[in-house]
Formats: structure tokens, C-alpha cells, sequence
């Protein structure tokens, strides 16, 4: 039987095949500290698996001393393949000889179970996969909250101690100098956190969660320098995938892995950081060249996912972001040829919004789009429910990613469950409004007026949110609705929904959506409140809290960026049909549509689709012609000068005079000074 082939019999040409220049860069940069900021679409995978490979074949390192650790089991695994058909990598024993890829968690597990012994010796380790029991009882012994949601977020707002490195006893005084929402006063949350650390090593078997794994593993390495020798002999060269989201517990884990070294290659960008919440910073990535003055740093910024209409209208998203470090923003290249210009849709209603989506769906479906090609993206999974009610109408097939159908949520199912039991009872008032009702049995189950402050709480809030709602529409329908007919009819939708299917349209949060691709993205329900969510704004007058609000920001470009070819994005003025149309566009619309946002608050229109108008690609490229030549005789790179995105706005807004031009996106005072004459000049004669 004859042995895997290793990276160091391939030709190092052959690794390089089809890389552009960044890409080559970031491969062939000397071993040592490499950090690579990749955008979105960018090739990362391609760049940083042939990286292992270059360095194996080089003869730098052995495949067995690499370690690559990565966020995810899909990531780790997609890795995995794209090496072993390099054949860097080419079987699942890692004794082989050949290249690790796996989670941080995973990693950390192994090395755990094998020196566990030298480290804890007799004392037995058990893996605690289900820790909802044990919080609850460290929830009873504080005399805090036991339902489900309120364990559930205590569960969650442990993980974030641990990930932030947080003590129990340090917990109340960290979190009074944070925006930070916590599920009960922080005396209480540390009172269950102590418990509940309590409880895992109270027996003869000692319990670690997931966090654990990690703080175990560092440190082992940490203090027994026999351990530590033994692991650095074994790993010399590490890589770390979406190092923007690395927590300070995995940066601790990855600290005592290195032990000092620095053969490390980090690739991340701050761009897509959107995990704030779990105890992820940016901040590791972008002070990398500090912690490493003698890094290499490279940028791949040509995006091959999307078409340029896309990639600028991204470029123009993140670029208003605030708070980052100059070296280290992106702004992406789009490479694919041009495509059709994204769609700004305002709705009177959410059920209109929906409908419309469904219909443009149908066209794309008609049109040869795949469905497993298509998705509409929100922000809170409660959202979902009108988007399958109206595919589900329209005879199309889907699937929620992410979580389960609106219908199958467990407060969901819990809501009916109690609608269908006050329907059959004869005590309830005749004269009683259905809303009223309908609130007064969801009430018991979480339906608070005021939201609450746990995520997973305020999740199972907006569920039940959505489902008043829905009921009201249903009633806004026309026929006469008593708590019977409601039942039935919510029964009815719940029996019609088709169960996911592979190949069907994508229904998704923005997070879930991370790392995904669709050539149709509908990014759905824009509006202050929803994308940022209310909870980002901070009080009333406030203007937000200015981390949170650049965190949703994020979260759209991870959203903008998802799409290949076609995006539409659309909001609606009133939640329900016939409802008072009170709400606004979200402000990262303003410097897409400022001309939009002015016509909105001007009158109230009727749904009306807002296209930007096509580019003249032939004013691009005579722009692009001048850009150059401006560059040439400044000495600066064209970008200086002007970003594709500003010249894109101009080919289509052909602006005639200096307040035409200087209202368009990057052109300030001091641009309009010296290039608006030229500019204008251009688009004349052109």
C-alpha cells in the first residue's frame, strides 16, 4: 500500500498556479509572523492552504509540526480537503505525519485527554456536553430564575466570562464599566457563575465545558514546563483562520502554544467582525503588527465572489465606519464582470415586503437561478415567518438555516398549544378585542411589554412578538375572527409550510449567513431598530451605543457581501397591512439613498422600487483613464485620488455641476477643490 504523497513532492510552481499577486505574496512570505487580511471573496482558503503547503515543500517545516486551527467544524474540514488535495494533508490520523486542521475546541480536547494524566494525574475528566442541568441548579442554589430562557442566558453570559477571562468575583465590577446587557443584576450572575463551577468539580469525576477545554490546555502548558517542552517539540508552525474573532481565552491558548515563538500566520479582517457578544475582538488582529514588528503584512483585496456593482456598494457601507485603524481597513476590488445594479425597494407593509420578495424570487426561478442559489437574509430569526408564509404561497421551496421554521420554535409550539386551550375553554369575555386576548395568554409565556434583557429571552419574546402580530394581520384580513378561527387558521399555516428541503431558498439570520455565498441575496427589513436592533441605539436621544451600532454596521456588509450577482434590499414602513407607516429606512441607507431618505420624510408614496441609476461604463473607464493620470503625476497609488466606488457614483449620477458633484459619496471640500473642475471636464466632453 503505497503512502500518501506529502506537499514536499510537489513542485513549488505548481503551488503558485492561478495566484494573483497578493495572494502569491502572502504564500511565499518568508516563515515567521504573516498577517494576511483577507476581504470578503478574496480566496482566502486557496491563499492560506497553498501557504502550508509552500512552506512544507520549501522543506521550512514538516507537515506534521503544523497545527491550523480555525472557528468552525465545517471551516476546519473544508481545509482539510483543499490540503489533502495538495497533498499537504491525506489522512485523518494526524500521527501520520501530516497537517492538523481542526477547531480551537477540538485541538485543545486532544491535547487535553493526552496529558491529562502528568498534569491532574488519577483524578478522572469527563466532557460536559449539556450544561443547561447544571446551570439551573447553580440557578436555584442563587435563588435566581430557572425557566429555560433566563438558565439559558445565564448559560451564555458564562461562556462570555470565560471567553473574556473573567473570575466570578471579578464579574460585577467588569461589567458595571460595560454597555453590556446581562440577564439579571451582576451580583445574581456571579452568584450562579461560582455555583456553577462549584458543581462541576464538587464529585469524584471532575466536568469541563467547552471553555474549559481551553483553559485546561493553556494551562498545562502554562505551568508544567515538561508538558510545554514536549507540545513545542511536537507543533512548530501555527495558523489561525478568522483571527477576528478570536477571543482573550483563545488568545491565551494560542500564547501558550507558541511559547514564545513567532511561526505564526494569522488571516482575518476586522470587517467581518459580528461575534462581539460571545466575547470576540477584532482587537488581536489589528494590533498584530505590534505584538510582531517584523510581520509581514499582506492584503488580498480582489473580490471574486461578487460583481463590482456589489463590491462598491459594500466598499461605500463599510467605508463610513468609525474607530478603525487606518492600516488595516480593506477596500475590495471586484473582478467578476459587471452585473445588474442592486435594488432599494421601500414597502408600505412587511406583508407587502414579503410578497414582493416571493414574486422576484419566482422571476429569478423562472429565469434559470437555482433555489439553493437564493436567499433572504434578516436580522432576528422572529422575521422569518412572513418570508415563509409568502414562498409557501407561491409554491416555493425552502429552507431555514440556522434554527427551525417558525412553526416548529418551542415557544412557538408552546403559544399555539396555549391559544388551543383557551379556544376550548367557555369562561373567556365575549367582548374582549382578539389583540387583547391574544396578549393576555402569551403573557404567562414571556409576552412582557417591555423586552427582556437576555438574548435568548429577548429571542422567545419576539417570537411570541410575531405571533401577536401575525394574528392581527390575519385578522386585518377581513373576515370576522374569534379566538376558534384564529386557532384554526394559525393551524392551517403551520400544517402548509413545507419541511426544508436541500434544494430550496435559504432563509437565514445575518450571523448564520457568515461564511456563505447565494447568487441572489434579498437583505430584508432594513429599518432603524432592526438593522441596528433597537437594543444598539441605547435610550431614547441617545444617537446609539457607537460599538454596537459599528457592530451592525458589520453585520450588513457581512450581509451586502453574501451575494455573487443580484441583491435587493428593501424595508417597510409598517409592520402590518393597513398599520400606521412610522418607521424610517436604517441609517446605513443614508449613504446609499440620501436623496430616498429626504422623498420619505417629504410624503408618504406607495411601494416604489428605488434603483441606482445604471453606470456608463464607458464614463467609468474615460474616469478611470484621467484617475490615472492624476496618480501618475502626484505619485500616489489611483485610489488616493479617487476609490472605484466615488468614480461608479459619478458614471452614474454624470454630475454637471460642483453641488451635483460634491454630493455624491467620497467627494469632500478638499477633493471638489482639486479635482472637481477635471471631473466635471470629463463628463462634459464625455
Amino acid at each position: 500500500m503505497s503512502r500518501p504523497t506529502t506537499a514536499a513532492t510537489l513542485p513549488q510552481d505548481d503551488l503558485l498556479d492561478g495566484l494573483d499577486p497578493e495572494q502569491r505574496a502572502a504564500v511565499t512570505a518568508p516563515r515567521g509572523p504573516l498577517c494576511v487580511l483577507a476581504g470578503a471573496g478574496t480566496g482566502k482558503t486557496r491563499t492560506v492552504t497553498r501557504r502550508i503547503a509552500h512552506l512544507i515543500s520549501a522543506g521550512h517545516v514538516s507537515a506534521g509540526q503544523v497545527l491550523a486551527v480555525t472557528f468552525t467544524s465545517r471551516a476546519a474540514g473544508e481545509m482539510r480537503t483543499r490540503l489533502r488535495e495538495l497533498s499537504a494533508s491525506g489522512a485523518a490520523d494526524p500521527t501520520a505525519g501530516l497537517v492538523q486542521a481542526r477547531t480551537f475546541h477540538a485541538a485543545s480536547m486532544r491535547q487535553l485527554r493526552y496529558f491529562w494524566p502528568r498534569v491532574m494525574g488519577e483524578v478522572p475528566w469527563q466532557l460536559l456536553d449539556r450544561k443547561f442541568p447544571v446551570v439551573r441548579q447553580a440557578a436555584q442554589r442563587a435563588r435566581a430564575t430557572t425557566d429555560p430562557e433566563s438558565v439559558r442566558d445565564f448559560a451564555a453570559e458564562i461562556e462570555w466570562a470565560k471567553a473574556s477571562l473573567i473570575a466570578p468575583e471579578d464579574y460585577p465590577a467588569i461589567v458595571a464599566g460595560l454597555d453590556r446587557q446581562v440577564p439579571a443584576p451582576p451580583e445574581v450572575v456571579a452568584a450562579v457563575y461560582e455555583n456553577y463551577e462549584a458543581i462541576k468539580s464538587s464529585g469524584d469525576t471532575m466536568y469541563l465545558d467547552f471553555d474549559d477545554l481551553l483553559l485546561f490546555t493553556a494551562g498545562a502548558l502554562e505551568d508544567n514546563a515538561v508538558v510545554a517542552e514536549e507540545f513545542r517539540d511536537r507543533y512548530r508552525c501555527f495558523l489561525v483562520d478568522e483571527y477576528q474573532d478570536v477571543t482573550p481565552l483563545q488568545q491565551r491558548v494560542l500564547d501558550a502554544w507558541l511559547g514564545g515563538r513567532d511561526d505564526l500566520t494569522v488571516v482575518g479582517d476586522a470587517n467581518q467582525t459580528i461575534y462581539s457578544f460571545t466575547g470576540a475582538s477584532p482587537r488581536h488582529l489589528l494590533d498584530f503588527t505590534r505584538t510582531y514588528p517584523d510581520a509581514t503584512l499582506v492584503r488580498l483585496v480582489r473580490d471574486y465572489r461578487s460583481t463590482p456593482q456589489i463590491v462598491d456598494l459594500a466598499n461605500t457601507v463599510i467605508g463610513q465606519a468609525t474607530g478603525r485603524i487606518a492600516g488595516m481597513r480593506l477596500e475590495l476590488i471586484g473582478q467578476r464582470p459587471a452585473g445588474p445594479a442592486p435594488q432599494f425597494t421601500e414597502f408600505d407593509d412587511e406583508p407587502a415586503e414579503a410578497k414582493d420578495v416571493a414574486r422576484r424570487i419566482s422571476s429569478l426561478l423562472a429565469s434559470g437561478t437555482p433555489a439553493s442559489e437564493i436567499a433572504i437574509l434578516f436580522r432576528i430569526n422572529a422575521q422569518s415567518e412572513g418570508y415563509e408564509q409568502a414562498l409557501t404561497d407561491a409554491g416555493i421551496p425552502f429552507q431555514v438555516r440556522g434554527g427551525e421554521g417558525f412553526f416548529q420554535r418551542a415557544e412557538i409550539v408552546q403559544a399555539m398549544a396555549a391559544l388551543r386551550a383557551a379556544a376550548e375553554r367557555e369562561d373567556l369575555p365575549e367582548d374582549a378585542p382578539l389583540p387583547t386576548l391574544v396578549r393576555a395568554i402569551l403573557a404567562p409565556l414571556g409576552r412582557t411589554p417591555q423586552p427582556p434583557s437576555g438574548q435568548q429571552a429577548r429571542a422567545k419574546w419576539e417570537s411570541l412578538v410575531a405571533l401577536e402580530r401575525l394574528a392581527e394581520e390575519i385578522q386585518g384580513l377581513g373576515e370576522p375572527l374569534n379566538l376558534v378561527t384564529l386557532v384554526r387558521e394559525l393551524q392551517s399555516r403551520a400544517s402548509s409550510r413545507q419541511p426544508p428541503v436541500v434544494d430550496g431558498v435559504t432563509l437565514a439570520s445575518l450571523h448564520a449567513a457568515k461564511g456563505l455565498e447565494w447568487d441572489a441575496v434579498f437583505l430584508v427589513g432594513i429599518t432603524e431598530g432592526t438593522l441596528p436592533i433597537s437594543h444598539a441605539l441605547g435610550e431614547r436621544g441617545s444617537g446609539g451605543l457607537p460599538e454596537a451600532i459599528e457592530e451592525e454596521r458589520r453585520l450588513f456588509y457581512v450581509g451586502i457581501t453574501r451575494a455573487r450577482e443580484h441583491l435587493a434590499i428593501s424595508w417597510a414602513q409598517s409592520r402590518s397591512a393597513g398599520g400606521r407607516r412610522t418607521r424610517k429606512p436604517s441609517r446605513f441607507l443614508d449613504t446609499l439613498l440620501p436623496q430616498q431618505r429626504a422623498a420619505t420624510a417629504a410624503k408618504k408614496r406607495p411601494a416604489r422600487s428605488v434603483t441606482v441609476p445604471e453606470m456608463d461604463e464607458g464614463l467609468f473607464a474615460a474616469l478611470k483613464d484621467w484617475r490615472l493620470n492624476a496618480a501618475k503625476e502626484q505619485g500616489v497609488p489611483a485610489f488616493v485620488v479617487f476609490t472605484d466606488a466615488t468614480l461608479s457614483a459619478i458614471a452614474a449620477e454624470r454630475p454637471g455641476s460642483e453641488s451635483e458633484l460634491v454630493a455624491l459619496p467620497g467627494i469632500g471640500p478638499a477633493k471638489l477643490e482639486r479635482y472637481g473642475a477635471d471631473v466635471l471636464a470629463v463628463v462634459a466632453n464625455y
